[in-house]
């Protein structure tokens, strides 16, 4: 059993409207979109993105709270929506030391809709990530950090620390499922993004060692397409943030 994500991310913490706001004047909360803000961890006086049902995103001044009732004050529309058109997933391999937390807050920036890390035969672990001063607990408050500094309207999911197998089964239900390869990949990414319009991608980054063999062997069998980001030898963290940024510029919001 695969467990569930950590930081209550996911479409749960997007804030829903119930009509188009008008602007500069207050709104309550429905009972759900309270409950969604309560994931940010909200405060009287903050600003948050909120979306109306038609898919206008708004910046909106919090101006009461309470676990029960929220108040804000619309007073921006906003031109474009903040959340991509189609969901990245990212499956990272366990790095050293503080590398995690800039994946975590990048990819936050860039629109990721999930983060996963796993561990492989040639990644750290959890117990040697933490050793000496424990930081994993840090890293739903990353997220939370980078999603109100970025003005996200939604929090990316969170998941805690899986096996390669947990990894690599949750990813099999994308639309379209990449294998990032340090090798000799058969496709550049830019090749298997041709042509594909998919709701949801899922790429798995290995570690600085790369993939075992039978890892990649085991990938390719559950249908995942090995690729390259280019020429040249990456590090892990430069392959999740390139990785997901090109896949955000060939189908998603960046660079449009």
């Amino acid at each position: 059993m695969i467990p569930a994500c950590v930081n209550d991310g996911g479409a749960g913490s997007l804030v829903q409207l119930e009509a188009v706001p008008p602007l500069d004047e207050p709104v309550v909360l429905t009972s759900q979109a309270v409950a969604a803000l309560g994931r940010w961890q909200p405060r009287p006086g903050e600003i948050y993105t909120v979306v109306d049902p038609y898919r206008t995103f708004y910046r909106a001044r919090l101006i009461e709270w309470t676990p029960e009732k929220g108040v804000v004050i619309p007073f921006q529309r906003l031109s474009r929506p903040v959340e991509s058109p189609v969901a990245v997933e990212v499956y990272q391999a366990l790095p050293e030391k503080e590398r995690f937390e800039l994946i975590l807050q990048k990819l936050t920036e860039i629109g990721v809709a999930r983060i996963v890390p796993y561990i492989s035969q040639r990644s750290t672990t959890v117990e040697e990530r933490d050793a000496g001063q424990k930081k994993s607990h840090r890293w739903p408050q990353v997220i939370l950090r980078a999603a109100r500094q970025c003005r996200r309207g939604m929090l990316p999911e969170l998941y805690p620390v899986l096996s390669w197998d947990q990894a690599t089964w949750l990813a099999t239900s994308a639309d379209l499922k990449l294998l990032l390869f340090e090798g000799e990949a058969p496709w550049s990414l830019r090749e298997a993004l041709r042509n594909e319009r998919p709701a949801r991608v899922a790429l798995v980054v290995g570690p600085e060692g790369g993939f075992a063999p039978e890892e990649a062997e085991a990938a390719r069998n559950l249908g995942f397409l090995p690729v390259s980001v280019g020429p040249r030898l990456l590090r892990t963290e430069t392959a999740a943030i390139v990785g997901a940024a090109l896949v955000q510029y060939g189908l998603g919001d960046l660079g449009g």
